[in-house]
């Protein structure tokens, strides 16, 4: 046994939202680029392990161009950007098949998702992509995530899949990414050149120290090996989520991690949601204002959602995922947070049930304007409560719905 992190062990034991990443080395055979089988079947009876537990579970893979060119034939010495996109296209749908033979024979079902780059820069798009990803794990679906890579180009690609699965545990609010390697952690120098390279079984902040032992400058070009890692590893600590490098070659890796053999955590200091909400707090700039009755202001302060029914006028411009500003009727501020429908819709259906919003739009829509895991809290909100004789008992009412109640992003 190696190494071992005491509290990335008790980390991973309380996570409920779990991102493991796979690389192209592990899934498939270097010489004749067919699918590792056997090694699937073991992963799938880990990650049945986990379910079993209550845990979610998402999966980040790599693979799909290594598999593709194999059928059709393409050198990858020599392929082009539109080699790689077509070997993508190819081995994708192949990968996907693998996915679901495996996993099926626990009764799980898997559902592809290609990113780009933008899906999780742009805030509509991140959010598009949120909730389908929520909507699949409320389903029961295991999804599978890996880079559109038959329409990314340079501009637009993540470049490699640990800071892709780093952006999808931040957009899942995941609790732990495992990025599944063919090293078994962080070394103070790369233990291949220098003998007295120290393992380093833990980490809490990135320092030039840290960023230093991935053996070259970090930048958000950087392209494989530890670099990526480190970088990944940045951004899952400021989500406020926990990531670990361990060794995935062997058959059963995630068995054998939960077991304690060698590996390093990156432990942050807070919790993903706190993460999440500090970011809409502090990083957004808000591009409207929406004012709410007293109703949906105590409604706010009792950690609810704001629903269409309480809002008594929209101001800005804005389109979905947008941040925005919620004041009560004297304009002091209650709460920041995104928006779930543009400015637009948003001035049609204020004022009006969640029940009315599809014969409104013409499309059914979120129930809420905006989810309370999408809001922060400001001034008094915490505290709001208007005089009895002045509440409005409907809208009280209409502050909160049984989707409402439920703790979903």
């Amino acid at each position: 046994m190696g190494t071992l992190s005491l509290r990335g062990r008790a980390v991973l034991a309380r996570a409920r939202r779990v991102v493991i990443k796979i690389g192209s080395a592990l899934l498939v055979e270097q010489g004749s680029g067919d699918i590792r089988r056997a090694w699937m079947d073991a992963l799938a009876k880990d990650i049945a392990a986990l379910r079993a537990e209550g845990r979610e579970v998402l999966i980040v893979s790599s693979g799909a161009i290594a598999v593709g060119r194999r059928y059709l034939g393409l050198d990858p010495k020599r392929m082009r950007l539109e080699d790689k996109q077509a070997a993508a296209a190819t081995g994708q749908i192949r990968l996907a098949h693998a996915y679901q033979e495996v996993m099926a024979e626990h009764g799980f079902t898997v559902a592809q998702v290609l990113l780009t780059l933008d899906d999780s820069e742009n805030r509509r798009r991140y959010l598009n992509a949120r909730s389908c990803i929520d909507t699949l794990l409320k389903l029961g679906a295991i999804p599978v995530i890996n880079e559109n890579d038959t329409v990314t180009t340079q501009e637009i690609r993540f470049g490699d899949n640990d800071r892709l699965a780093a952006r999808v545990a931040q957009m899942a609010s995941a609790d732990t990414l495992i990025l599944l390697s063919d090293i078994d952690g962080l070394y103070t120098a790369d233990p291949n050149k220098d003998p007295k390279a120290a393992f380093i079984p833990e980490v809490t902040t990135i320092t030039p120290e840290i960023a230093g032992m991935a053996g070259a400058a970090l930048t958000p070009h950087g392209t494989g090996g530890m670099i990526t890692k480190i970088l990944a590893a940045r951004i899952c600590l400021d989500a406020g989520c926990a990531m670990v490098i361990a060794p995935g070659k062997e058959m059963h890796p995630l068995k054998r991690l939960r077991e304690g053999g060698r590996h390093t955590w990156f432990l942050p200091e807070g919790e993903p949601m706190a993460a999440r909400k500090t970011w809409i707090s502090g990083a957004l700039k808000a591009e409207g204002c929406l004012t709410v009755d007293e109703g949906a202001a105590k409604a706010l302060s009792q950690g609810r959602s704001l629903l269409p029914a309480g809002v008594r006028a929209v101001e800005g411009d804005f389109q979905r995922g947008a941040a925005v500003r919620v004041v009560d009727l004297e304009g002091r501020p209650l709460a920041k947070g995104l928006m779930a429908y543009p400015a637009e819709d948003a001035r049609t259906i204020m004022g009006h049930q969640s029940s009315e919003i599809e014969a409104l739009l013409g499309y059914r829509g979120r129930e809420v304007l905006i989810h309370r895991d999408d809001m922060v809290l400001e001034g008094g909100a915490r505290a709001y409560a208007p005089p009895s004789d002045s509440a409005d008992p409907s809208h009280s009412e209409a502050s909160v719905s049984d989707t409402d109640l439920q703790a979903t992003p």
